[in-house]
């Protein structure tokens, strides 16, 4: 065996599997994003108005099956753009600073749960 075909052969063998790695992570890429786009169609925005009403998720302490996971209803007194929502507590009068993703709307019918 000549040994400059080898090295040439293996020089080859080395550049394919380079180019394998390559594409592979260029499909890996390109299913992320997919990913990402199908998983961000699914989310829902809450917007939030002054007056509306909301209620709180108790996030602070494991509850048991039956017991209410929701508190309120309070009032939004204002909603910032950055995700922080003010409201208002109208039993106590007490002001809340809490984050957007732990309030949902109350509509008249509903009763926390």
């Amino acid at each position: 065996m000549d040994l400059g075909v080898t090295v040439e052969e293996r020089k080859l063998q080395i550049q394919e599997l380079e180019e394998l790695c390559l594409e592979g992570y260029e499909n890996s890429c390109l299913y992320k994003e997919r990913t990402k786009i199908l998983h961000d169609k699914g989310i829902l925005r809450k917007v939030f108005q002054e007056g509306d009403k909301v209620l709180l998720y108790k996030a602070r302490f494991k509850q048991g099956k039956l017991h209410a996971r929701w508190d309120g209803p309070f009032v939004v007194l204002k909603a910032h753009n950055f995700g922080m929502i003010e409201i208002l507590d109208e039993q106590t009068g007490h002001v809340h600073k809490v984050n957007r993703h732990l309030i949902k709307h109350c509509h008249a019918n509903d009763k926390p749960s």
